[in-house]
Formats: C-alpha cells, structure tokens, sequence
C-alpha cells in the first residue's frame, strides 16, 4: 500500500494486534472495507511459552499466533497494519466527518508513535475498535516475575492442564479468588491459596475450600523461592516456607485507554470497558472487544471469537449508518 493509500480514509482503526484484533481486522477487510491495525507489541501474555486451547495451534507459542494472523490481515489489499503505539483519538465535528466522505456523520482521528523504527501513523477512520487488552500489576513480591510463565501463570483455563497433580499455590488478594481455586480443584487436590493478608476469602467460603481439601492461608507473602529457575515454596513473613512447585496469580488489571484523552467512557466495577450487546462502549462510534471488556482475560480463542462477532456488528452498524436506516441489528 502507497504513502497515499495510507493517507486516504478508512473503515477501521483498530488499536491492538493481538487475538481479538487481528480476528477482528481479518473480517473487516473480507467486508471490503479499508482497515488499519495499530499495534504495540506488548502483548499481556508475553511472559508465556505456549497457549494452549486454540483449535488446531494447541501448544503454539502466543507471538506466533499472532506472527500467523499479521501474515492473514496483511495478504488483503485494503489491509494496514502499522507497528506503532496509539496516543491520541479525537472525534471528528459532524461536517468534518462528512467532508471526508463518512455519510453519518461519525468520525476519528487517530494518531499513533511509530516504534521500532517505525513512522508515526496518523488514520481518519468511520469507527475504532479498542482491542488493546490489559496491563497486569502482580502482587508485589520481589521474584515474582522470574517464575511468572513458567510456574505460575493467571490463566487457569489456558495452563491448568499442565498442572495437574501438582502442589499448587493459587496467589490472589481480589474477590473472585474463591471462583478461581474452584477451578483449580480440578487438576490439583493439594491446593494452597495465599490471599496475602487481603480480605479475599470469606469465612463461609474457606469453610467450603476446605471440605474439598483446599487450605486457605492468610499470612502475609515475603516473596516466592526457588532453586535455580524452578520454583520450591512460598515464604511467608514469619520465615515459613510453604512447598509449592507452582500454580496461579490473580493479577490487578488495568484497562489503559489514556489515548481517549478527556473523552468519557464507562466502565464496570472492575475498571473494564463497558461495552453493549453490540460491542460498542458509551462513546459513539468507538467499540471495544477482548480483555479489556468484561468479564476480562480470557482464552485467546475465546477472544479471537469476539472480535469476529463484535467485527459483524461493526459493519453492519457502518452499512446502516451510510443507508440512514438507524443502529437495530433486526
């Protein structure tokens, strides 16, 4: 695609390149539609090694997931993928929309920092799509990250399997905690949850844990050991060391959409991008799909899922919108 091509209006910017994005993107540009994919290639599950659960990649390691559905978006014509990290999003005037050819008055700009070498990028598009996922903050212990992605993980769906049969900690100091370790409880029977001195498990609720075995350890974390890069315990700030080989953490998530500057869009209690059953958020125009919406991480197929289905309403809202016929899918 020519300098000029990129200058030219388009359909789509959509902000992330990961599951739901590039599902996303691929069926926007099979809907002859001009489509610009941002992305910064920092993808939340970088630290893992392989993805488990995506029909017919099982095991295949998560960059190469999305090195396969770059290759698939970018083999379109109007397709436009451009490394670089969205910082600003600015909703056209009604008259600047039309000027540019977008018949219902609805409109982008959309500029983003070049990175690795890359030029800045600057889109007006008819609709953006925000599939730009989560930030994780970890519990703050000092080696955490040395065994996140190998022995500790988040994703109980994705990693669990691998798990089995193992003496497991589960770290989380939120409330869905207890969802979690019911969860675990099917690959592990020796399963201890930390909730680090958090009020994260309800007395009625460790009663239940443990009439199925599972230990509920209240004690505040120092930091997690091992030897060499396995993982042996959690020690406790008292000294203890409790022997676990791995298991899970319960990260803090955070949905970054500092690009949107002063706009306003409402989010869930957990801090998601609220989005309706049509995938778009409380700003017109402007629709989200992926981690970033509720109910938050989830497995990449189910993500790439998503953005498939939320990609059709999308089109469909731009082809009513240029018919003048109103947002109703029926």
């Amino acid at each position: 695609m020519t300098a000029e091509d990129r200058e030219a209006p388009i359909g789509v910017a959509v902000i992330g390149g990961g599951p739901a994005g590039l599902s996303a993107g691929l069926q926007l540009v099979r809907a002859n539609r001009r489509i610009a994919i941002l992305d910064s290639n920092r993808p939340r599950h970088s630290a893992t090694l392989r993805s488990h659960g995506f029909l017919t990649r099982d095991g295949a390691p998560p960059l190469e997931l999305r090195r396969l559905g770059r290759e698939e978006f970018e083999s379109y014509p109007t397709a436009i993928y451009a490394q670089a990290l969205t910082r600003e999003v600015v909703p056209l005037s009604a008259e600047e929309a039309r000027a540019v050819g977008f018949p219902d008055g609805i409109g982008f700009r959309v500029r983003g920092t070049g990175i690795r070498g890359a030029a800045d990028v600057e889109f007006v598009a008819r609709r953006v799509l925000i599939a730009a996922g989560l930030t994780e903050e970890l519990p703050a212990l000092p080696m955490i990250r040395a065994y996140y992605g190998t022995a500790l993980h988040s994703c109980v769906e994705c990693d669990g399997f691998e798990k089995s049969d193992e003496p497991l900690a589960l770290i989380g100091e939120t409330s869905d905690v207890f969802a979690r370790a019911l969860l675990i409880s099917r690959f592990s029977s020796d399963l201890i949850v930390f909730t680090n001195g958090a009020d994260a498990v309800l007395p009625l609720q460790e009663q239940q844990l443990a009439s199925i075995g599972i230990r509920v350890e209240r004690r505040p974390i120092d930091d997690i050991v091992g030897e060499r890069a396995e993982m042996t315990g959690v020690r406790l700030v008292d000294g203890e060391v409790i022997p676990r080989v791995g298991g899970f953490v319960r990260p803090r998530w955070h949905a970054p959409v500092e690009f949107l500057g002063d706009l306003d869009i409402d989010r869930d209690d957990w801090g998601l991008v609220a989005v309706n059953d049509r995938g778009e958020t409380s700003i017109r125009g402007v629709y989200a799909v992926g981690d970033i919406v509720p109910p938050g991480p989830q497995q990449l197929i189910i993500a790439a899922g998503s953005g498939a289905r939320v990609a059709a309403k999308l089109n469909m809202d731009m082809i009513r919108g240029a018919v003048g016929v109103g947002q109703t899918d029926h």
